[in-house]
């Protein structure tokens, strides 16, 4: 692997440079000097910043005419204290990149690199660092950017990095690979009365227990099955720590996750409704908004055939999927409007998993990543 990527010092220090200097979701303003920094030394044919905020994207045109395709990485990090104390440890308390963000970075960084040497023979690749996928608002931001219009991918890829699967593995799936995930918040607003004479108002706490009980009647654990639904309570808050004062209104929160961007249609329907005739039959006010909504990636079976192309050239080992990952990423938003998909990068059985404060990006992995993503290129810009 390590052959393929005479780049790969100069990936890992830019990948810890990177780690050190984290900023969270639409803020991501040094981390993309960063990467316009790196790219100056491998320069694109064209270079367009502040896309969607914070974006950077680079445009490497082929000799000739040909299909266009785009790879994306994404630039923000985690409000997550890191544990770790190696040297290259977050400069930033309270922020870290505890999703390998900083990694996928420098495997799109790696891919201009062999761009810039060795020019498609068609088409153009286009590379996408894309802000504030975490809050799910960057693919959204981008893709309503006026500077993002003339963008039109033939095919559009993206890869996460995975602990838990075994380093270098290439994890792929047809269809849906990550899940819809949408968050609800209901507000409730009732009559704030005595704690002793709680009839004389009305107090929004059976309502709300109301919710969660029915919400909890529509969960299905089963991934494997066609209504599969996961709702999680987030948050609650009813009235305020005030002992002589029966609440007068309260909020509760939720996160929905289906396997399908259709099937997660009608369950936010079901929801809404169902909250809103809880809130009636107890005489409530009732104010329903969603936010951080992530569309599921729904993977292209010919984008997915390339990839497995380029894994079995590179000799990587590939595994097939069967269910999809219950997390949500933002991609999704993408895979709605180009055909294209995301895959696995394993990073190691052992590795600690997501957004838990002791995880650290592998740099044995960089390469891979890059190879994978070159290849696939060189499959599309190199068609005769």
């Amino acid at each position: 692997m390590e052959k393929s990527n005479q780049y790969i010092d100069s990936l890992v220090r830019l990948r810890k440079e990177l780690h050190k200097h984290p900023e969270v979701s639409g803020k991501e303003i040094e981390t993309a000097k960063r990467v316009i920094s790196f790219l100056e030394n491998y320069p694109p044919d064209e270079l367009i910043t502040g896309v969607g905020t914070t974006g950077v994207v680079a445009i490497y045109k082929g000799k000739k005419t040909g299909k266009t395709v785009l790879f994306r990485c994404e630039l923000d990090a985690l409000p997550i204290e890191e544990s770790n104390n190696f040297e290259h440890r977050s400069l930033i308390n309270g922020v870290s990149h505890k999703c390998g963000h900083d990694g996928h970075m420098a495997i799109l960084c790696g891919l201009a690199a062999e761009l810039h040497q060795n020019k498609p023979e068609s088409g153009t690749v286009i590379l996408l660092f894309q802000p504030a996928e975490e809050d799910g608002s960057g693919a959204q931001k981008t893709f309503s950017d006026a500077k993002f219009d003339s963008i039109q991918p033939d095919y559009v890829f993206a890869l996460h990095n995975l602990p838990g699967f075994p380093i270098h593995q290439i994890v792929v799936k047809n269809e849906t690979f990550t899940c819809a995930v949408n968050s609800i918040i209901i507000k409730l607003k009732g009559k704030t009365a005595h704690a002793g004479e709680p009839e004389r108002g009305i107090n929004p706490s059976l309502a709300i227990a109301a919710i969660i009980n029915q919400f909890n009647a529509i969960i299905q654990t089963d991934i494997t099955k066609e209504n599969y639904c996961l709702i999680t309570p987030i948050y609650t808050k009813i009235g305020k720590k005030a002992y002589g004062v029966s609440a007068g209104a309260g909020e509760i929160h939720f996160t929905v996750r289906s396997d399908s961007n259709l099937q997660m249609r009608k369950i936010e329907l079901v929801l809404e409704n169902l909250a809103k005739s809880i809130a009636k039959e107890y005489q409530l006010k009732c104010k329903t908004r969603w936010t951080q909504s992530f569309q599921a990636n729904e993977n292209d079976k010919t984008a997915v055939a390339f990839i497995k192309k380029a894994a079995k050239i590179n000799g990587s080992e590939l595994f097939e999927k069967e269910e999809p990952f219950s997390w949500g990423e933002d991609f999704g938003l993408f895979t709605q409007h180009y055909p294209g998909a995301m895959f696995g990068l394993g990073s190691g059985v052992n590795t600690p998993a997501l957004h838990n404060p002791d995880y650290d990006f592998p740099d044995e992995i960089i390469a891979t990543g890059v190879a994978v993503f070159h290849q696939i290129s060189k499959q599309i810009t190199n068609a005769h």
